[in-house]
This record gives structure tokens, C-alpha cells and sequence, in this order.
């Protein structure tokens, strides 16, 4: 759901800098809704009124086209706007990518925080150059199923590599339905790992 607050003010004009101030986006991106007069002035509801997946869509947009490369993008939408999934093919992407994914990630977080300013509650906003990630994503899953079968069978827990919250998550996700084993993220920081337990 896109943000929205109550703000009073003597004018329209007063409730729309009002509303600036604390949603912290542009006049072009709020719509100001007038409930009734008050004797401090005018009720009014602000809300954000934007397309989630085009902002996010014009804003990678713009950093390739101010970089003057070729590219092409899919954007695909779960759950009404819960999820939303860009997909970039470029005449760059090593250079998008850069040194073990450094690149995608630094631009997945700059796209992931517009949106977000957006929206009252967390997206799940992912960002894949030249299919790096999903790439990346089938050899987490074949690591988190070789390694779990291990431990159903020996019966001794194992923890993986250090890994960030989307490849954590990954491991989660696949093993969520196993009967002999199951999950679970410990330390602190970027020390967090994923740690696959037998049920017993």
C-alpha cells in the first residue's frame, strides 16, 4: 500500500508543502484529497499517487541512458505491487554486473529505496543483469538441496558460507518444504549464515 497521512493546513497550497515535508517526494507525485473544513482549515488526506513498477522502471532507465547503453527491460509484477521483479538485457552488462555482482547490487539498492519511499509497508524489489542472478540464484538452490540431502542423511547440521538476506532468503525458500530438514539464519551482520538442522 502506497503511503498516505492526514495534514491540515489554511490552504491547498500550505497542505501540499505540508505533505512534501513529510512524504518527502515531489508536488507531481501527490494527490491532495480534501475531507471537510476544520477550524484550523482544511482536512485533507495526501497520498503518494504513482505506478510503483514504472517509477522503478524510469529510474533504471535513466541511469542507462545517462551512461549512453543500449538496453532492454522486463518488468514483471506479483501480487498486485508486493513484488516487483526488472529484468535488464544491456550492451553492458559486465560493467552493470561489475566485480562479484558489487554493481547489481549497489543499483538493486538505490531502486529498492525510491520504491520503498513510496510505500507504507517493505517490497520485495530485485534487480537481474543479463541473467547474473538467476544464474546465481539455481546454483545457491543446488547447493542448499545437495547439502541438505547430506544432512538428512548424516543427521549433523551444516552452515554455509556467510551470505546476504536475498541469498539467505533463496536457501529458506527451497528447503522450505522439506520433511528432514529445516532452516535457519545465525550471526550477526555479514557474518550471517544459513544453517540446514535435521528434524528429528
Amino acid at each position: 500500500m502506497k503511503k498516505q497521512i492526514q495534514v491540515v493546513g489554511k490552504t491547498e497550497q500550505e497542505v501540499m508543502e505540508k505533505a512534501q515535508e513529510i512524504l518527502r517526494v515531489p508536488a507531481n507525485k501527490i494527490f491532495i484529497n480534501v475531507l471537510g473544513e476544520i477550524a484550523e482549515g482544511l482536512n485533507c488526506e495526501a497520498l503518494i499517487d504513482v505506478n510503483l513498477a514504472l517509477e522503478g522502471r524510469r529510474y533504471i532507465e535513466n541511469i542507462l541512458k545517462a551512461m549512453d547503453i543500449k538496453y532492454q527491460i522486463e518488468t514483471r509484477t506479483i501480487g498486485g505491487e508486493k513484488e516487483i521483479h526488472y529484468i535488464v538485457e544491456s550492451s553492458e552488462n559486465p560493467l552493470l554486473i561489475g566485480h562479484d555482482g558489487k554493481c547489481l547490487e549497489a543499483l538493486q539498492t538505490l531502486v529498492r529505496n525510491l520504491i520503498n519511499n513510496y510505500s507504507k509497508e517493505k517490497l520485495i524489489i530485485t534487480l537481474d543483469i543479463g541473467s547474473y542472478k538467476s544464474s546465481k540464484d539455481r546454483k545457491l538452490e543446488i547447493l542448499a538441496t545437495k547439502t541438505a540431502k547430506e544432512v538428512a542423511k548424516t543427521k549433523i547440521p551444516a552452515k554455509l558460507s556467510p551470505m546476504n538476506s536475498y541469498e539467505r532468503h533463496i536457501i529458506h525458500e527451497k528447503l522450505a518444504s522439506w520433511r528432514d530438514v529445516y532452516t535457519e539464519s545465525e550471526g550477526e551482520g555479514a557474518e550471517r549464515a544459513v544453517v540446514i538442522k535435521p528434524k528429528l
